[in-house]
């Protein structure tokens, strides 16, 4: 029990430390990655949303230490300013700045109880395409949510069927479709109050996680990542 509180207690001063100086993806990259390793880097991942985000966290974690976690931190800024001008979308940093986080809601992308994309959503998502070609060191995790009406039976199948929406549209604009993985979440992570109109909304949503490939990691691990 000692043990596992010290290691909440190190996550916690970590994340104190770098909230409160309102530190950059490069300089969280280089901190996290020169005194953290895997243990930090599974504990953020769970922290990002259950067992996936524990899975890619703890990969991060223990693969980028160091100068190669700052300048991973830096290329992951430079992507997240392009993507910020894309109306419509919330962009975040994640998982100390070695990673991005895009969500598009279902009133952007989706009629209610479809899996067509709208021309809207097009027109956003070929710009995130064009991100993404621009940054191919990357892949690409979609994650479709919905809210709690109508049921998982219902749920599971329409929020993976709009992260499908997503990755086919993605692949068409030129995106290597192993570049992406998809699921479905249906409603087992709702960010607002299932119970409102404008929470339910907001649960109706698809997320992107982009993440570093192999080759960025031994990239900036030899110094070699612009």
């Amino acid at each position: 029990m000692k043990k596992i509180n010290l290691f909440v207690s190190v996550l916690i001063s970590i994340a104190i430390i770098l909230g409160g100086c309102n530190a950059s993806n490069t300089a969280k990259g280089s901190a996290i990655g020169g005194g953290g390793g895997a243990a930090v880097g599974a504990g953020v991942g769970a922290l990002l949303g259950g067992g996936k985000g524990a899975a890619w966290g703890a990969g991060i974690g223990a693969i980028v230490g160091g100068a190669a976690g700052a300048l991973i931190g830096n290329k992951m800024d430079k992507q997240k300013k392009e993507l910020e001008q894309i109306k419509d979308a919330q962009v975040e940093s994640v998982n100390d700045g070695q990673a991005i986080k895009v969500t598009f809601d279902s009133g952007i992308l989706f009629a209610t109880n479809s899996s067509t994309l709208n021309q809207a959503s097009k027109n956003s998502l070929t710009l995130f395409a064009n991100s993404l070609k621009s940054n191919p060191d990357t892949d690409v995790h979609i994650y479709g949510h919905t809210d709690s009406t109508g049921g998982d039976k219902i749920n599971i199948p329409l929020s993976k069927e709009r992260a499908g929406s997503v990755q086919n549209f993605l692949a068409g604009q030129g995106i290597v479709t192993g570049r992406m993985t998809i699921e479905g979440m249906g409603s087992a992570q709702p960010v607002a109050d299932n119970a409102t109109t404008a929470g339910r909304q907001q649960n109706r949503r698809v997320e992107i996680y982009i993440v570093p490939n192999q080759k960025m990691i031994q990239d900036a691990e030899s110094g070699n990542l612009k």
